[in-house]
């Protein structure tokens, strides 16, 4: 990750990605932080753009421009023209790459009924197949990768707010998340603890109906030694972890709490960690519950 005068002296920013990721929000944010901002700008009018605006000075000096799969075959000269714009200290040129888990993406393009631009007539997981295989050597020249998967609407431009802004401090992403082992390991988990080793509730007939968002559930648990020594020994790791990540520069740690059903163990737990860990800087944290409301 660039360090913070690099960032502070970001003028022109490429935002580039997958479809459905959220660079349409991400432009948004930059224009409202002065950014003159243009959407599917063709590849080869980036130098003439960058000229024009070390000409205009001012508040004009500063730009942002989308590019992604709609450029078609001129992709392909995006990499050789990228990588003269960041051999001139002048233009200030941040490239910024964003993503989403498969899972998402499909989910986006279904709530809004638009279909993915690389698949006409196919299933849109092909064509987020082919636009990864397509977008991937621009990943590979990304200043920053940004994983919106677990953000929402808000959150992103919160995220571009504070990139356009220059600060260094911008927040780790910290999601806690609860889940059952029948239901699947998550696939975008940093961090996995097993908690199955905990008393069951599932088998207390008083407490089967309940989560382990309620107060008995937490009880019960509580009076086992286990429980107690269990999240003050994760407390510690997560408390020595996040600075190592901060300073690596993550943007997104997810830490997956798994028990057998995703019900009471594992939702209790997540739980008690949030409680026990919100006073961490520099971390926004949060806590989802998978696999809760299954069967």
């Amino acid at each position: 990750m660039a360090s913070p005068k690099a960032r502070a002296d970001t003028r022109f920013v490429i935002l580039t990605g997958l479809s459905g990721s959220g660079k349409s929000q991400a432009i948004h944010a930059l224009e409202d932080q002065g950014y003159y901002c243009v959407d599917n700008l063709p590849i080869t009018l980036i130098p003439t753009l960058t000229d024009l605006m070390a000409q205009a000075g001012g508040v004009r000096a500063k730009a942002g421009v989308v590019v992604d799969v709609r450029e078609g075959k001129f992709l392909s000269k995006f990499p050789k023209i990228f990588k003269k714009l960041k051999s001139d200290p002048s233009i200030g040129a941040r490239l910024i790459f964003l993503e989403a888990d498969d899972d998402t993406l499909l989910r986006r393009f279904s709530e809004t009924r638009r279909p993915h631009p690389l698949a006409p007539g196919r299933s849109p997981r092909e064509g987020i197949q082919e636009e990864r295989q397509q977008l991937g050597a621009i990943r590979a020249l990304a200043d920053e990768i940004i994983d919106s998967s677990d953000m929402t609407v808000h959150e992103l431009r919160r995220t571009f707010q504070k990139l356009a802004q220059g600060d260094s401090h911008a927040k780790l992403v910290m999601t806690l998340l609860s889940f059952g082992f029948k239901f699947g390991s998550p696939s975008d988990a940093d961090l996995v603890f097993d908690v199955r080793f905990l008393p069951n509730p599932h088998f207390v007939p008083a407490l089967r109906a309940h989560t382990g968002r309620s107060k008995a559930v937490r009880d019960f648990l509580d009076r086992h030694t286990a429980t107690s020594t269990f999240l003050e020994k994760t407390e510690d790791l997560m408390r020595f972890l996040v600075p190592q990540y901060l300073t690596e520069g993550k943007s997104h740690l997810t830490v997956a709490v798994g028990c057998t059903g995703g019900r009471h163990r594992s939702v209790a737990i997540a739980e008690a960690l949030k409680r026990r860990l919100q006073d961490l800087d520099d971390v926004h944290l949060r806590v989802k519950h998978r696999d809760v409301g299954s069967g």
